[in-house]
């Protein structure tokens, strides 16, 4: 983070005006900078106008034009898009990684239903659902939709995985990535799946300009992260955190079942005493994070304003942000990760969690330079987080950049 990989990918794409580019980032003012700053390059973003955005993005596709969109406008892609980009000969460059595989919700009683009532079947092959009653129109048009897209599958008889056509990816010239420990992503596990190669590459200052480099290299800021980052060690305040799996859904999950849900107010009683006591820091530059289904059982006077998913991502506008918790213990989502494992693809999980860990507290005042304090009642995230600092404190990385190509 923090690295110079958007302001290379920007340098790259002026530059390099004998190719045309796709440019996905997650937020809409990230959409707006690129097509500010590449401004002779002409970049466009689809309008929802008419037909709507893919339609619009297709129009601007078929002109040739350099184009600037969101992560959820990419996921719409489908056939004809591909055609467009294959015959417009574009290069791909993706801010951050994007969900490529997701498990779709649905009770298996109701995936019986709709499969025993021939509303959809399964290829016995490809485990590929297709959609049978094209009059259908009830509970589950979104999931209709999804399927309708050819990009959905069974897994072990009991789940849907919508997962995103690697022929997409394909179509481009050259896929450029821009994030950071990407050997422990999703987004690695489904290019390995697909047997897609991967180079790992850089970015370092060249005439007061960031370019993209032929290998990673590890920016001489990072050495100094130890002494900014400054963990809460605190023996009673941390014991509630001791176990692998404290903090994690799982114990979330038992915990908001059980009577007067002694631990979760533990953790709450904690989180404030924190910030209040610990940190005595001013609202306005608390931070803090659990997950989404358990944060109104944590909210409290204080900091209750100052939540970030814990999985956010590209976003500076919590940049201001000094004092943090980060009650949450982070593994891999356990169906995703058998379905790689059963295509042979190995699950970085504890690497995963780190990769989430620190993007979140890269929103912070860190992002800048500024020192930060931060409390994480999970054992094993503290860990993660301790390890990483010691190593670049010592120039040593084991992350990297990436092009896919």
């Amino acid at each position: 983070m923090g690295s110079g990989k958007t302001e290379s990918a920007i340098n790259k794409m002026n530059s390099d005006t004998a190719n045309k580019y796709i440019y996905i980032t997650p937020y809409l003012d990230e959409v707006e900078r690129i097509k500010t700053r590449c401004s002779k390059r002409e970049f466009v973003s689809p309008q929802n106008k008419g037909s709507g955005k893919l339609d619009s993005l297709h129009y601007d596709l078929g002109r040739g034009k350099n184009i600037a969109s969101t992560h959820a406008l990419f996921k719409s892609y489908n056939e004809y898009t591909l055609e467009l980009i294959k015959n417009g000969n574009y290069k791909l460059i993706l801010d951050e990684v994007f969900d490529v595989v997701e498990k779709i919700n649905i009770h298996k009683k109701d995936l019986n239903m709709l499969i025993n009532t021939k509303t959809m079947q399964v290829n016995k092959d490809t485990r590929q659902v297709v959609w049978l009653d094209n009059e259908y129109d009830g509970d589950f048009n979104i999931l209709m939709n999804m399927v309708k897209t050819n990009n959905v599958i069974l897994y072990k008889d009991n789940l849907l995985l919508w997962t995103f056509p690697i022929e997409v990816f394909k179509a481009f010239k050259e896929v450029i990535i821009l994030t950071y420990l990407f050997d422990a992503q999703i987004q690695k596990y489904y290019y390995d799946m697909n047997h897609i190669d991967i180079v790992y590459i850089g970015t370092h200052k060249e005439n007061d300009k960031f370019v993209f480099t032929n290998k990673p290299e590890i920016p001489e800021y990072t050495k100094s992260l130890i002494n900014k980052v400054h963990i809460l060690y605190d023996e009673k305040l941390n014991l509630i955190g001791d176990y692998d799996y404290s903090l994690s859904v799982s114990w979330f999950e038992r915990e908001k079942k059980v009577r007067q849900k002694p631990l979760i107010k533990k953790l709450k009683n904690n989180i404030q005493n924190v910030f209040t006591n610990k940190f005595k820091s001013a609202s306005q530059y608390n931070m803090w994070t659990t997950y989404k289904d358990y944060k109104h059982l944590l909210s409290g006077k204080g900091y209750t304003s100052g939540f970030l998913s814990y999985n956010t991502r590209s976003t500076n506008e919590y940049r201001n942000k000094t004092h943090l918790a980060y009650c949450a213990n982070i593994y891999f989502n356990p169906y995703l990760k058998n379905y790689f494992l059963d295509h042979g693809v190995e699950v970085k999980e504890d690497k995963f969690a780190l990769s989430e860990f620190i993007q979140w507290i890269w929103r912070s005042a860190i992002r800048d330079g500024n020192e930060i304090w931060i409390y994480v009642p999970s054992k094993r995230m503290r860990t993660l987080l301790q390890e990483w600092l010691n190593n670049l404190s010592k120039g040593v990385d084991n992350s990297e950049n990436t092009i896919s190509k």
